[in-house]
């Protein structure tokens, strides 16, 4: 069994927060696994961007948990630019 790195482990129980808070918000789950998959392309030794997206994670976590929140936006750049 490998052993992960401490932020390896951070970004596990992050995730494992957001399947929980969706877990009652309908449409959340696959977002969420969808949004994981994608950003668990990105290389291990790219620690800057991958504590950014932790710390997104974070906050969008938390707007999740409130009670009031119904969907999460998102930015996304344009797949093709001509």
């Amino acid at each position: 069994m490998s052993r992960h790195s401490k932020l390896q482990k951070q970004v596990l129980a992050l995730y494992r927060q957001f399947l929980r808070a969706g877990r009652d918000k309908p449409g959340f789950i696959p977002r969420i696994r969808d949004e994981f998959r994608e950003n668990s392309r990105i290389k291990k030794t790219d620690v800057m961007h991958i504590e950014y997206l932790y710390r997104r994670g974070q906050r969008q976590l938390e707007q999740l948990r409130d009670v009031n929140t119904k969907q999460l936006g998102s930015f996304a750049k344009p797949k093709d630019q001509s």
